[in-house]
């Protein structure tokens, strides 16, 4: 999938996740930039497996760290 397209629905992700869209920048960190709790993680997950039709294994998530992370993981993960 190609960058601009994984980074603009990224952008709605997190938006309808509830974070404010001045606190995303690709250097934002979920937890401490973007105040990413455990509940705003599970909504986020929601949407960001739905949105991009992945799975995300439990055993990944210390690797989404931060905004770049994220959009790492989703173009070695989506086709």
């Amino acid at each position: 999938m190609e960058s601009t397209i994984i980074r603009k629905r990224l952008y709605r992700v997190f938006r309808k996740t509830g974070v404010p869209k001045e606190l995303i920048d690709e250097n934002a960190r979920l937890n401490e930039d973007l105040f990413i709790d455990e509940n705003d993680m599970t909504c986020f997950l929601y949407y960001l497996e739905t949105n991009f039709n992945v799975n995300i294994d439990n055993k990944e998530l210390p690797r989404l760290v931060s905004v770049k992370d994220t959009i790492d993981y989703l173009q070695s993960h989506c086709a």
